[in-house]
């Protein structure tokens, strides 16, 4: 059994526990899969009590021996309702939390309030954003995870191409290259954080379809198969002569890498090919000034900048009327971690440690999108992308 090494684990929650000194919070509780399995090497339900100093305590309702197996805590234990919490603090020798901070960005209203009633004289604040801050640096172990993912995504690129035939639907297309990552490993979802952040692990789109919006918040929605999950690959042939568009995350233990890339049986549209050259442009306009002390929110504004410059005002990351306010967005165990490359992120920077995906695309209704999207990870020596992919769009 693959297990998260206990250093890992060691270091994500003595890192979480100097956020919380500086917000005076006497503890978290962490109750979302993705935060618990970051923060314990596993998804067991439960509650993980992290106190400002001390070691963590992993209360598990289902299943025990299996969190006792999967991850490398020694503080698991039994938990069988939120009566329990204050007693098995005092096995720990833990006080009572004056402070304490819950993921309230994720956490339903009617859960909250159950904690609330266990600690009814506590002060609750939102932990989210210094969980995000200690996620969003990645560790030796992180990295290695997702350059494997990588390669698993340039696996499935290169036998798009033997794959795609005019007349397949963009379901079946996709289809045969889900499977391709499940047999590779692929975890079969990607967790996105934001409220309902539905999303398969691969949005498969051609020809006018990859530029119908959709519901969720990404500049490319589709069609979907039907109405109750109206997103992604659809029911329509791949004819010729249009854009196919592969935008893929691979996962590898848990880890993700996002990539997008084209395909085309036949050749571009000027406008489509045109419109492809130039998202590379504003690509290669983000790796010159994405730098450690840059801003989130500067980024966006000079490769939006340019984009427009271009004649992309109606067009870019979105069409008129349904465009989204992010060119990119940090990777990890969730789809949407920090750093954002979005509108209104001018207080925070870039820093050395961060991964994010960045994802420059044109949108023209009725015909198709155009673009492109490589994960990249801001290390000592600069800017180094992950995702390792041919750009080049690929004439079937």
């Amino acid at each position: 059994m693959k297990q998260t090494p206990h250093a890992e684990i060691e270091n994500r929650y003595k890192s979480l526990q100097r956020q919380m000194a500086v917000a005076e919070l006497d503890a978290v509780i962490i109750a979302q899969n993705a935060d618990l399995f970051y923060f314990t090497g596993t998804i067991q339900s439960g509650n993980l009590y992290v106190p400002a100093k001390g070691e963590p305590v992993y209360m598990v309702r289902r299943d025990l021996e299996r969190a006792r197996a999967e991850s490398p805590m020694d503080g698991i234990v039994p938990f069988g309702s939120m009566r329990d919490i204050p007693g098995i603090l005092a096995q720990h020798a833990y006080p009572i939390p004056k402070r304490i901070g819950m993921e309230l960005d994720v956490l339903p209203v009617n859960l909250f309030e159950r904690y609330r009633k266990v600690f009814p004289e506590s002060v609750w604040s939102d932990a989210t954003p210094l969980i995000r801050r200690v996620r969003m640096i990645k560790s030796p172990h992180e990295l290695r995870l997702m350059r494997a993912a990588a390669v698993q995504l340039d696996t499935i690129y290169r036998a798009a191409a033997d794959i795609i035939r005019e007349g397949m639907t963009s379901i079946e297309l996709a289809a045969e290259l889900e499977l391709m990552a499940r047999r590779d490993g692929h975890q079969g979802l990607i967790r996105m954080r934001g409220f309902n952040g539905e999303m398969m692990y691969a949005h498969v789109f051609s020809g006018p379809d990859s530029a119908v919006p959709a519901y969720t918040d990404t500049p490319l929605g589709g069609v979907g198969p039907y109405p109750g999950f109206g997103q992604g690959a659809s029911w329509r042939r791949i004819a010729r002569n249009e854009p196919i568009i592969l935008d893929f995350a691979g996962s590898v233990e848990g880890y993700l890498v996002d990539q997008t890339r084209m395909f085309v049986i036949g050749r571009l549209s000027d406008r489509l090919a045109r419109g492809y050259d130039d998202m590379l442009k504003v690509q290669a306009l983000m790796e010159k000034i994405a730098v450690p002390g840059a801003s989130w929110g500067e980024v966006y504004d000079r490769c939006c900048a340019l984009a427009v410059s271009m004649g992309y005002a109606d067009s870019f990351m979105g069409a008129k009327g349904a465009r989204v306010s992010f060119i990119g967005h940090g990777l990890g165990v969730e789809i949407d971690e920090y750093p954002f490359i979005a509108r209104g992120f001018n207080d925070l920077t870039l820093e050395r440690g961060m991964v994010f995906a960045f994802e420059p695309k044109v949108v023209f209704p009725g015909e198709g999108a155009a673009g492109i999207e490589n994960t990249f990870h801001l290390s000592e020596a600069g800017l180094e992308r992950l995702t390792v992919s041919d750009e080049n769009v690929v004439a079937v």
